[in-house]
C-alpha cells in the first residue's frame, strides 16, 4: 500500500480531522508555549514589556539562548505528543502509518540522508567563510557551545520530526485521499509549509522572495516523501539541516539565536547562499536518493491518482 494511502487504515470522516488539527494547534500554540510564556513573563516588570519582549523573540528579556532554544523546541514537543495521540485515539491507526508505508520505520535511511545533507551543509559554510571571511565573527565559548550541541542532536529532532510528521504525514495523507491524487497533496503542502515559515524574522528582514526557498524546501521534502513512499529521509535532511544551522552560523536576527560557533554579522541579504540549495543542492539529493533506492515511475509517483 502507498504512503498517501496509510490513511485509510483509519477513521476518516471530516469530523476526525477537524478535531485532530485542532487538538493538535492547541497543544501546540497553547499548552507547548506555557514554560515559554512563564520565563518571559517572569523577566518582564510588567504586560507591555513581555509583549516586547515577545516581539522580539525573548531574546531581549535576557534568557539564556539555551534555555529558550529548549523552551521553543518544548512547542514542537507538545505538538508531536498530541498528533501522535489525535491519530491514535480519534483516528484509530498507529502512529507509523504516518511516517512510513513500510511495515517499520527504516533508520538506515534517517541515518544515511542526515549524514550526507549534514556533509554538504557543512561544506557550504565552510565555503562561505573562506570566501567571505570578513562577514563572520568566531564565536566559539566552550560551555554554552556543547550544551547547545547537545541540544540540537537530543532534542532539535523533535522539531523537525513534528513539522515533517504534520506536513508530509497527516496532511498529504489527508489531502491526497480526498483529491485522489498526488500532486495535489505535494503542491499545496509545500505551498503551506512555505507560508507557515512567513511569520520568521527572517521574512521581515530579507522580503518575501525568501519564500522561494521555503517553498522550494517543502517541495523537495515532499518529493522525497512520495518517491520513496515514507517520511524517512525528509526526517533525517530536515533535522541536517536544523542541527548544523543551529551550532554553525547564528545572527542577531533569525528565528534560532544560538551559541553557535560563529555570528554572521553582515547586512541582511538575499545571495546565492539562499538559492542554491534549491536550485542545486536539491536536485543533486534527488538524483543521488533516485540511484540508491531505484526510484522509478516518477510520473506516476508525483502527479498519478491514488
Amino acid at each position: 500500500m502507498s504512503f498517501i494511502l496509510q490513511a485509510v487504515k483509519g477513521r476518516n470522516e471530516w469530523y476526525h480531522w477537524v478535531f485532530t488539527i485542532l487538538f493538535v494547534f492547541f497543544g501546540w500554540q497553547f499548552i507547548g508555549i506555557i514554560p515559554l510564556v512563564y520565563v518571559g513573563y517572569s523577566k518582564a516588570t510588567d504586560i507591555s514589556e513581555f509583549l516586547e519582549f515577545a516581539s522580539t523573540n525573548f531574546v531581549t528579556a535576557g534568557i539564556d539562548k539555551n534555555l529558550l532554544l529548549m523552551l521553543m523546541i518544548f512547542t514542537f514537543f507538545s505538538g508531536l505528543f498530541f498528533l501522535w495521540i489525535g491519530v491514535k485515539y480519534i483516528h484509530k491507526r498507529s502512529f507509523i502509518s504516518m511516517i512510513t508505508s513500510r511495515k517499520k520505520i527504516d533508520w538506515q535511511r534517517v541515518v544515511y540522508s542526515f549524514s550526507v545533507w549534514g556533509i554538504l551543509a557543512v561544506l557550504l559554510t565552510i565555503f562561505s567563510l573562506l570566501i567571505a571571511p570578513e562577514n563572520f565573527i568566531w564565536n566559539f565559548n566552550p560551555t554554552p557551545f556543547f550544551t547547545l550541541v547537545i541540544i540540537s542532536f537530543l532534542f532539535l529532532p523533535f522539531q523537525t520530526t513534528f513539522e515533517e510528521v504534520l506536513f508530509r504525514g497527516y496532511f498529504m495523507q489527508g489531502i491526497g485521499i480526498v483529491a485522489n491524487n498526488r500532486w495535489v497533496p505535494l503542491l499545496v503542502t509545500s505551498v503551506v509549509f512555505g507560508l507557515l515559515h512567513g511569520a520568521n524574522p527572517e521574512v521581515a528582514k530579507l522580503g518575501q522572495t525568501i519564500m522561494v526557498y521555503y517553498i522550494g524546501t517543502g517541495l523537495f521534502y515532499g518529493i522525497v516523501t512520495l518517491m520513496d513512499e515514507g517520511l524517512e529521509l525528509a526526517i533525517g535532511l530536515h533535522a541536517a539541516n536544523n542541527i548544523t544551522a543551529a551550532f554553525l552560523v547564528t545572527t542577531d536576527w533569525t528565528v534560532f539565536q544560538t551559541d553557535a560557533l560563529y555570528v554572521d554579522i553582515s547586512e541582511p541579504s538575499l545571495g546565492w547562499e539562499t538559492f542554491v540549495p534549491v536550485f542545486l543542492l536539491y536536485p543533486f539529493m534527488v538524483f543521488i536518493f533516485s540511484k540508491k533506492y531505484g526510484w522509478h515511475q516518477w510520473k506516476e509517483k508525483l502527479t498519478g491518482t491514488i
